[in-house]
């Protein structure tokens, strides 16, 4: 029997862990017409994996080193383990962390009374630093992967998936940071099921594993993307290096978008909501079977983490979308006249904007940033087919990141001189906000109802996923026009606001000084 294989077998991990569910992602399976079992390690005590492993190793301290304690270093996962372990086996801990982990991490390690040390920006700077503690105060390295009995921990997992799976599944997605989670599932998968295929997920901006694997030595990354903090790590263990040599069968790296998208589907299959590095598995398990064409299979992705800050889901909801490719971020050219709005609208027939952004510019032409709603990377050609067709330039910017982070937020300006109409035909720019119920058409209800005389200096709207959705324009309005304008505002029954003086607006959009 292989060594790993029994170390497995004899792992100590209850006492504090517990056996996750394999559960089936309907919805996930519906899409991808394959059978979709999430292995629930987000539902651990500390939401994480990583306690099986750190308990692992920790229980078979000696009663000497158990009452010097034990120093860790982690990005917070393992750090969460360590200090619910500690806690159990009554032993001091020290956790040093990163500066770049998500306060609830860090809050979640202070609560089990262990000592916290932030240092460094990397997992990597915090790993040497809490290697000098050891050294210094006598304290007991446990480390977060590359250590056999963490790994044999780890491996736990795979034993639970051979007893909770009906069949061997075709395949079993992991995700890799330093590599002790899937080279202990592999370690025990393929002694037992060698035909069931193990596959590593890793961040495009995060590769070790994968540069390793391809090198056929360890590779230390020089800089390393920290969106998956979890699996943030610039070098591999010389262990997990030589089992996954030896029992991964492939490996695929997922960009950020890719992995917001999984963190969604998830939350729509379970209503929990994964951290990056713990949705890793579900994002390449769904670039692969795009890749593969499989259908009908019995498919294992193991949901590892679910420690995420609040404040980021912000973030992650806004590049779901683009990562499903559910989104088409676009910058159109329309001619600068009445009626130029319609006719783009008429374009996009009943699709659904999540985004539109507008302002008057100096030239005959308008520059609009929009996003619309599409089914998929096909439709998104479609859309952008037919806007050539009208012979109006379309710029497709859904995977340029300056757009996605920046250009979105920043589409504005001051109304320009020359169009200002104040001093040109005696009539004047209006600003008013508005709120319509979010339903299909709505929108659209609203650009109808526009009088093609009134020019649109300013339009922005975004799809924030409420019930109620918002819109800012600015309109120009001859002095002799304002009570039809009134007379709009009374028949298109929306809640709206006159923010014409509002000092933001003179500051920043208004039009310019002469």
């Amino acid at each position: 029997m292989d060594d790993y294989l029994q170390r497995i077998l004899k792992a100590r991990v209850y006492d504090v862990a517990i056996e996750t569910p394999l559960e089936l992602a309907t919805n996930l399976s519906t899409r991808l017409h394959n059978q979709i079992w999430l292995k629930r390690e987000d539902l651990q005590p500390v939401f994480s994996f990583k306690l099986r492993g750190a308990y692992n190793r920790m229980v078979q301290l000696s009663k000497d080193e158990l009452t010097r304690g034990v120093v860790a270093s982690s990005a917070g996962n393992h750090a969460q383990g360590v200090a619910l372990s500690a806690s159990h086996l009554k032993c001091r801990a020290v956790i040093v962390m990163p500066i770049t982990t998500p306060a609830v991490k860090v809050n979640a390690v202070k609560a089990q009374k262990a000592e916290v040390v932030l240092y460094g920006e990397t997992y990597d700077e915090s790993y040497k630093k809490a290697l000098r503690i050891s050294e210094e105060e006598g304290l007991t390295f446990i480390h977060p992967f590359d250590d056999p009995e963490v790994i044999a921990g780890q491996g736990t997992i795979a034993l639970e998936i051979l007893r909770q799976c009906e069949k061997p599944p075709h395949s079993i997605y992991v995700a890799v940071g330093g590599g002790g989670l899937i080279s202990g599932i592999a370690a025990f998968i393929k002694n037992l099921w060698p035909q069931v295929e193990v596959i590593g997920v890793e961040p495009e901006d995060a590769c070790a594993m994968t540069q390793s694997l391809a090198a056929s030595k360890r590779i230390n990354l020089s800089s390393i993307g920290l969106f998956a903090d979890g699996v943030a790590v610039k070098e591999v263990g010389k262990h997990t290096f030589e089992l996954a040599k030896k029992y991964v069968d492939q490996m695929i790296t997922v960009s950020t978008d890719e992995i917001c998208a999984a963190i969604k589907d998830v939350f729509e299959d379970t209503r929990s909501i994964l951290e990056p590095a713990g949705a890793l598995a579900i994002a390449g398990l769904k670039a692969d079977l795009a890749k593969k064409q499989l259908q009908g299979k019995d498919i294992v992705a193991v949901a590892c983490g679910a420690n995420i800050n609040f404040d980021r889901l912000r973030f992650v909801a806004e590049r779901a979308e683009l990562g499903e490719e559910r989104e088409a971020m676009l910058a159109v050219e329309i001619p600068e006249k009445p009626g130029s709005l319609k006719e783009l609208c008429k374009i996009l027939g009943t699709r659904n904007l999540t985004e539109f952004s507008y302002r008057m510019g100096n030239n005959s032409k308008a520059q609009i940033f929009m996003g619309v709603e599409v089914e998929n990377h096909s439709d998104r050609q479609l859309l952008i087919e037919r806007f050539k067709e009208r012979r109006i330039n379309c710029l497709d910017l859904s995977h340029d990141e300056l757009a996605k982070v920046h250009l979105r937020h920043m589409v504005g300006g001051r109304l320009p001189t020359t169009a200002d109409p104040i001093n040109k035909v005696g009539c004047k720019e209006l600003l008013y906000r508005f709120e319509f119920p979010e339903r299909p058409g709505a929108l659209m209800k609203f650009v109808n109802a526009l009088k093609p005389e009134w020019s649109i200096s300013i339009f922005h709207y975004r799809n924030h996923g409420a019930d109620v959705g918002r819109i800012v324009v600015g309109v120009l309005v001859e002095k002799d026009q304002l009570a039809e304008w009134k007379n709009f505002l009374k028949d298109i029954n929306y809640q709206s606001w006159d923010e014409t003086k509002n000092p933001g607006y003179r500051l920043f959009l208004g039009a310019e000084l002469v």
